[in-house]
């Protein structure tokens, strides 16, 4: 074995022994007869099997002039698809302008590793996607980057009044500060509070120096005004300077779009090395997206995120009281989910829901075997502790669905506590035995 193949193998067996190796899922099918009921993927309004949207996306493929392909990087080739669905976008979600990416991932990491210049500062919210530490280290503010506590926003105002009275170029306007969060989160199904945090930029930075940059990757096709996001649920588009799309989501197709200014626009263009130096989405890709966007344009996909709010509300309305005879170590919702009082501001529930567990592979193994498929969650994609199965819902799942979910976290938490209550009772009459064996002993 080479000296390289023996570090490798023992960096994954360090990840076998604890518990935390990666590993991809058995191949699966959505045509599938078989299928397991999906409370894992990001399909959160199962356009992925909607038989309109495949309809309409083959009708296009079938009419179009271009399909296979893309000819090159954009610099080189800027097919009409993508030139024209960069103009739609920009008119759908009210923004200046619209650039095109091949992924979420790439059109953070691009973002943040050229934007930011020497001298600013780069903050975000502690549970941010990997792509934005992934482009701020690359970028030239990779000294200045601090994170505050998730949605705490008296931690992020603590940490800006520090910043500013450390850095006399965030004060005079010399140099700028950006504000990394996401819209939801897709680990914890939090909202970002994006208005406080708008209303708390222009409070400390009246010189408009504080910019904000949203990642609305698990908000497209749900939220907002024909699903275009919680930024402009909130009427906040001209308060933010960036707002990443991502199509593969509930969108169910490939890519991404980074709705800015103009200017950032074509500095992108010129900088943004996940852009410049890779082969664009092919035109079926585009296709595909266009496709999805007249989802949420003719009111389709409003109607499948109507269901998928009564979907989650019913889900939590009937897992809520059954937990509480469960003890919190072993099954519990996070606290922003312990009451239907504790919803959004704007009672927008979220798919997104984390069952905190401190067995979270028996329990995801014990619903696997019952026929749905909910993935357990584990350091290091989540904090140590935070252990979870994390289930997402879908428009195209049933009330029938919901329930035998519910029921199934149950049973397997109450036959866990029954396993514990006879194991003390076998202690505790093992330590009696021996009590009195001794007792016996002593009369001897």
């Amino acid at each position: 074995m080479s000296s390289l193949d023996a570090k490798l193998n023992a960096a994954l067996f360090s990840r076998e022994q604890r518990e935390i190796r990666r590993r991809l899922p058995q191949p699966s099918s959505a045509s599938s007869e078989t299928e397991l009921i999906d409370f894992s993927s990001n399909d959160y309004l199962s356009l992925a099997t909607s038989p309109i949207l495949r309809e309409r996306f083959l009708s296009k493929l079938n009419d179009s002039p271009d399909v296979l392909g893309s000819g090159g990087s954009r610099l080189l080739v800027n097919g009409k698809t993508h030139s024209s669905l960069e103009t739609r976008l920009a008119e759908f979600f009210q923004s200046p302008a619209a650039l095109l990416f091949n992924s979420g991932f790439d059109a953070n990491a691009g973002f943040f590793a050229c934007i930011p210049q020497a001298g600013d500062v780069v903050v975000y919210d502690e549970y941010i996607h990997a792509s934005v530490h992934d482009g701020v280290r690359a970028s030239r503010a990779n000294n200045a980057q601090f994170s505050f506590s998730h949605n705490c926003l008296a931690s992020l105002r603590r940490l800006l009044i520090k910043l500013l009275d450390e850095r006399h170029g965030l004060v005079n306007g010399q140099s700028s500060l950006f504000i990394a969060v996401e819209s939801l989160y897709s680990m914890d199904g939090t909202f970002a509070p994006l208005a406080e945090i708008v209303e708390l930029c222009e409070e400390l930075f009246p010189m408009r120096n504080a910019y904000l940059v949203v990642d609305e990757a698990h908000s497209t096709g749900i939220y907002g005004p024909q699903g275009r996001g919680r930024v402009a649920q909130l009427g906040l588009e001209n308060k933010v300077l960036a707002r990443l799309h991502t199509f593969g989501k509930a969108l169910a197709a490939t890519g991404a779009v980074v709705l800015t200014s103009t200017l950032v626009r074509d500095y992108l263009l010129n900088y943004a090395r996940p852009l410049i130096y890779t082969t664009s989405l092919s035109n079926a890709n585009i296709i595909a997206a266009e496709c999805s966007f007249d989802m949420l344009e003719n009111g389709v996909a409003e109607n499948l995120a109507n269901n998928l709010m009564d979907l989650v509300t019913h889900f939590l309305d009937i897992l809520r009281p059954r937990l509480q005879s469960i003890p919190p170590s072993l099954v519990s919702l996070p606290p922003h989910l312990h009451s239907p009082d504790a919803a959004d501001a704007l009672n927008a529930p979220s798919p997104i829901i984390p069952i905190m567990t401190s067995q979270p592979r028996p329990l995801s193994s014990y619903l696997l075997n019952l026929g749905m498929n909910a993935r357990p969650i584990t350091w290091p994609t989540v904090p140590k502790g935070k252990d979870r199965v994390r289930v997402c819902l879908h428009s195209g799942n049933t009330r029938e669905d919901v329930e035998k979910l519910a029921d199934g976290v149950i049973s397997w938490a109450e036959a866990i506590v029954l396993e514990q209550k006879r194991a003390r009772k076998t202690v505790q009459r093992a330590q009696m035995k021996a009590g009195l064996d001794v007792f016996m002993e002593s009369k001897l």
